[in-house]
């Protein structure tokens, strides 16, 4: 039976790659560690843990992350221990003979004014976004781990770059999360009080994707197992990374909008201009992805019922 460590299975993308890969056809046996159990920051103990483990596959979900304003606060933290996780369990599982791994990246790789849709082959040719760049740098420093252990060793490692996520296990605080969860409790507070009137922030004009979680999970799992010869007709040694995502946007507005009739709100929906809107327009260009068989699946209303549906049942842990 196939050994999979899912590194940082507690969040909301690794979370979903688990529950996947335990509904699968083929039983595998899944090996998960949380922080109280391994320090992934901790080289000794990660290569102790892969010698040990016998593991055959790995996913690599395991990340700091946070939103704008956290990344803004904590830049030596996010460079830091992202490069430190990503580090160790990739040359770990290079030195324990581990010959297949998938990294999770971000769309933050890519240059802040990058041509829309945003292609693999626009990394690394422009400016990043300054809020983010830390973060961003030690995303594209794992795509370059994962392809210089390959070019030089011959290992299977690949790396997914999904576009903006939602679903189960998403981060509903109200000052550190994304759009939708911060929308999702906004719209769902404002039900509750029958506040007649909710704000968004921004024009409304902006242009976003977004890819449910579980999508993003089959994704990966898609990703991790196509055959070889065929992931290399799609990429590069050295452009070997995959976007993931729909290829479909929407303004904020649209989202809102939608977000307060799967909510159930019947109040009056602004938007305040005076608001920052952030970049135009983020959309992922996925024709790699579509070239080697995988689509989405699940709609941006069919995904933010489902995720209101898992918010109510789940509210109670994450009051405040």
């Amino acid at each position: 039976m196939k050994r999979i460590f899912v590194a940082g299975h507690k969040g909301m993308v690794g979370s979903a790659i688990v529950r996947q890969l335990e509904a699968a056809a083929e039983p595998v046996e899944i090996i998960t560690r949380d922080r109280t159990e391994l320090n992934l920051q901790d080289q000794a103990a990660v290569q102790d843990f892969f010698k040990e483990q016998k593991i055959d596959q790995v996913y690599l979900a395991a990340a700091k992350v946070g939103g704008i304003v956290a990344n803004n606060t904590y830049p030596a933290e996010f460079i830091y221990e992202n490069l430190m996780i990503e580090c160790n369990i990739i040359h770990s599982a290079h030195l324990a003979g581990v010959n297949e791994l998938l990294f999770l990246g971000s769309s933050c790789i890519y240059p802040k004014l990058a041509d829309q849709p945003m292609k693999e082959s626009a990394l690394l040719t422009g400016t990043l976004e300054p809020t983010n760049e830390p973060y961003a740098i030690a995303k594209i420093a794992g795509i370059k781990l994962c392809e210089s252990y390959n070019r030089q060793y011959g290992r299977n490692y690949r790396s997914v770059m999904p576009t903006n996520l939602y679903g189960e296990n998403d981060n509903f605080h109200p000052q550190n999360s994304h759009v939708i969860p911060a929308l999702m409790r906004r719209f769902h507070e404002a039900k509750l009080a029958e506040t007649p009137e909710v704000a968004v922030w921004g024009s409304g004009k902006p242009m976003r994707e977004f890819l449910h979680v579980d999508d993003m999970a089959a994704a990966s799992i898609f990703v991790m197992n196509v055959a070889q010869d065929i992931y290399d007709s799609c990429t590069e040694s050295m452009l070997s990374h995959i976007n993931v995502g729909t290829g479909v946007d929407c303004t904020i507005a649209e989202l809102a909008l939608t977000m307060a009739e799967v909510v159930g709100y019947k109040g009056v929906v602004t938007f305040d201009a005076s608001k920052p809107d952030g970049a135009p327009r983020k959309l992922m260009d996925v024709t790699t992805l579509k070239n080697l068989g995988w689509n989405y699946s699940i709609s941006l209303k069919q995904g933010l019922a489902s995720t209101y549906e898992w918010f109510l049942a789940n509210q109670d842990n994450f009051r405040g």
